[in-house]
């Protein structure tokens, strides 16, 4: 199956060799992380998610607010993020547009019956996507690097970003090597109109297969003229966060993980209480939480991630940015507000 993409191989993989973040045939993060935590099983975390009674709002019971704004009529002088649902958004600034992790499926895995997205988050396709500068992948996990997506946009994409190892995928589904920039963690790159994306740490683990670990997984800081903004991708909590802030903050926005958590993946999925933290580290303005309100990967109410990060930026006195799916964030303004459509 094409879906499942294809494992690094050749010039791709004697350069992952050599790469100071591979260690035992795998990438490795900065501290030691298990996929699950002391306490849990393999075995457990699969029977509570598949048998266990599961809380009845661990799907919305009605439609998931949405707004369909036609991407293809955004102007270039115009500056804005818009979420399309879970860890999917498309992202315009200086003049430059960018999508990220887009899974633009009614499902998010391999299997169309498996992992269905909610009503009304899925009303973004693969058709609605305008011509691209960049399409940046933080890790090929199928709930943000989607088969059906990323081959149907290829020829609509100018270039392809991408952590060390993702590139095998793409390529096999039809993107040439040369419109692939494909780096490792420190790797600094200009991009159009003097933007630049520097590959920086993420707590997380990689794997479309059984084997894990053999493509590395990214957070990004996009630099432009105007502003700085920190792209995290799936991570768990760690130094990384305060590395990155000392480094390259303050950050105008951080678009952070906040969502499909639970204490058995506490090491590689944030918790609410987390994501404040790591913002704080980060020196950031914004908060703008994604992962969340299309798919059920965690046993949750569907809608606490919100309801948790909302009150908690409150008490710390942060800006907790919410737009419903399709609902433009102008990132010119300083004046945001948006309504708690998770309550509707």
């Amino acid at each position: 199956m094409p879906a499942f993409g294809t494992k690094p191989e050749g010039k791709r993989l004697e350069r992952i060799r050599r790469s100071k973040l591979y260690k035992n045939g795998k990438f490795q993060n900065i501290s030691h992380t298990p996929p699950i935590a002391e306490g849990y099983s393999t075995i457990k975390v699969t029977y509570d998610f598949i048998l266990s009674k599961k809380h009845p709002l661990l799907k919305p019971l009605k439609a998931v607010p949405a707004i369909h704004t036609d991407l293809k009529k955004i102007r270039k002088d115009e500056d804005v993020f818009i979420w399309l649902g879970h860890s999917s958004y498309y992202l315009q600034t200086d003049g430059v547009s960018f999508l990220v992790d887009p899974v633009l499926s009614t499902y998010g895995s391999p299997f169309k019956y498996f992992n269905k997205a909610f009503k009304g988050s899925d009303i973004f396709k693969p058709e609605d996507i305008p011509n691209l500068d960049y399409l940046m992948i933080t890790h090929d996990h199928f709930d943000h690097l989607d088969y059906p997506t990323v081959k149907s946009i290829r020829d609509r994409t100018e270039m392809a970003i991408v952590p060390l190892g993702v590139g095998a995928h793409l390529e096999r589904w039809g993107y040439c090597e040369e419109n692939l920039i494909e780096e490792e963690w420190g790797a600094q790159v200009l991009l159009k109109n003097n933007l630049k994306i520097t590959f920086t740490p993420a707590r997380h683990f990689s794997g479309r297969k059984i084997k894990q670990n053999n493509t590395l997984w990214t957070s990004y800081v996009l630099e432009t003229p105007t502003k700085k903004i920190f792209l995290g991708g799936d991570s768990g909590y760690d130094s990384h966060f305060k590395t990155i802030g000392d480094e390259f903050g303050p950050f105008d926005y951080a678009v952070l993980e906040n969502g499909q958590y639970g204490e058995a993946w506490r090491y590689i999925h944030a918790f609410p209480e987390d994501v404040i933290q790591a913002a704080i580290d980060l020196k950031t303005e914004n908060i703008i939480p994604v992962h969340s309100s299309k798919f059920a990967l965690a046993l949750h109410p569907w809608n606490e991630p919100l309801q948790k990060i909302t009150a908690l930026g409150k008490e710390k006195g942060l800006r907790i940015l919410t737009p419903a799916i399709g609902e433009v964030l102008d990132m010119k303004s300083t004046h945001h507000q948006f309504r708690e459509w998770w309550e509707e």
